[in-house]
């Protein structure tokens, strides 16, 4: 008689190596609980203590969710798995911070077209040490096995986090103001946008992610695998120290549209800014990228974060301590522009980016030339 198990098997599905993966991944994921996580791993959802929310005066949850889109495919290409998992807490939980919120928990999904534990259980590791890094319980997730949607190998992964925030100190562009200063903090490449651009620039230029290559400086998919930078603990460091962190205005995380884009979509209506390229140098792997494509780095814009992976807003008189409090965390940080009234120095708006993603805010544009 044929059970229910081995049919599924029969289909396609191996239960038995899920249930590996979870035995493979507890201790990692059980690494990033606190007392306020109750249950363990395994039950059919997350448990989180949240009496502390009751000395708010007014809590807000904050909520974010997010993959790391192509990148995933050359993680697949070299079979190296280990980092895409901080790709992942950096998509979704640097989200969280950007309004001001702590972040408590997360979980994620990964889909596969063949379970392969010990696969499983190192995506799920990079995960755990990078919410560990964030202060991000990792309270569950799920993984789900699709033959035939996906081939053996291929896998996508998700996730979603939730934070919380005094309603008072949200972040945001109603707390900016004309004569405040636009802080970059430096990314450490890529990160996980724009990877669709990257494949094509590869592809047609007959370069694999295993070969070597001197305009990179390495091995391709080695060079592309670099993770996105994590600044959740670094901006709640700066957020609490007072009274610097009450200077901050709102924050930008730089992910898909670029700089510009994200930038406007936390300025107010009425208010612009002009980004001077020549305070950075763009890393090496932007560079190679543009010059293998035969496009200028000013192309790119939109797609890539071109060395800026965070942009706050900041009262000008705390502009350099929050820069001196950054780098002491180790985010080289520096000013790329000053927020000013359109009204008080009117101008031609055409060339600027004036909000994003259904956001009626600001207007910015990129001026000057990167420096070398």
């Amino acid at each position: 008689m044929t059970t229910a198990s081995s049919s599924y098997a029969a289909a396609g599905v191996d239960t038995a190596a899920g249930d590996l993966a979870v035995e493979l991944m507890k201790q990692a994921v059980s690494a990033t609980h606190s007392s306020n996580v109750f249950g363990g791993v395994g039950g059919f959802a997350g448990l989180y203590d949240v009496s502390f929310l009751t000395a708010f005066r007014r809590p807000l949850l904050a909520t974010s969710t997010d993959g790391v889109g192509t990148k995933v495919a050359i993680a697949q290409a070299l079979d190296k798995h280990d980092t895409i998992g901080q790709d992942l807490v950096g998509m979704v939980v640097d989200d969280i911070v950007v309004v001001g919120a702590r972040p408590l928990f997360m979980t994620d999904y990964i889909a596969c077209g063949k379970v392969v534990p010990e696969r499983i259980a190192e995506i799920v590791a990079g995960i755990a040490r990078a919410c560990s890094a964030t202060g991000t319980a990792l309270v569950g997730g799920e993984t789900a096995e699709h033959p035939g949607l996906l081939g053996v190998d291929d896998y996508d992964v998700a996730g979603a986090a939730v934070g919380a925030v005094e309603a008072d100190a949200v972040l945001g562009a109603d707390r900016v103001r004309a004569g405040d200063v636009v802080l970059a903090l430096e990314s450490s490449g890529l990160h996980s946008n724009g990877f669709s651009l990257v494949r094509r620039i590869l592809s047609t230029a007959g370069i694999g992610f295993t070969d070597r290559s001197p305009e990179l400086g390495g091995v391709v998919g080695e060079v592309l695998l670099e993770p996105t930078r994590l600044y959740t603990a670094p901006l709640l460091r700066l957020l609490d120290t007072e009274p610097l962190g009450a200077s901050v205005r709102s924050i930008s995380h730089v992910t898909g549209g670029g700089i510009a884009a994200n930038l406007a979509r936390v300025l107010p209506r009425g208010m612009f800014v002009d980004v001077d390229r020549s305070t950075w140098s763009p890393q090496n792997v932007f560079r190679a990228l543009a010059a293998l494509s035969g496009a200028t780095l000013e192309s790119t814009e939109g797609t890539w974060n071109l060395g800026i992976g965070m942009l706050v807003v900041i009262a000008p008189d705390a502009a350099d301590d929050a820069i001196a409090a950054l780098a002491a965390d180790g985010i080289p940080t520096w000013q790329v522009g000053e927020v000013r009234d359109v009204t008080a120095a009117p101008l031609d708006l055409a060339g600027y980016e004036q909000g994003a993603k259904g956001v009626d805010g600001g207007a910015v544009r990129m001026v000057g030339s990167y420096a070398d």
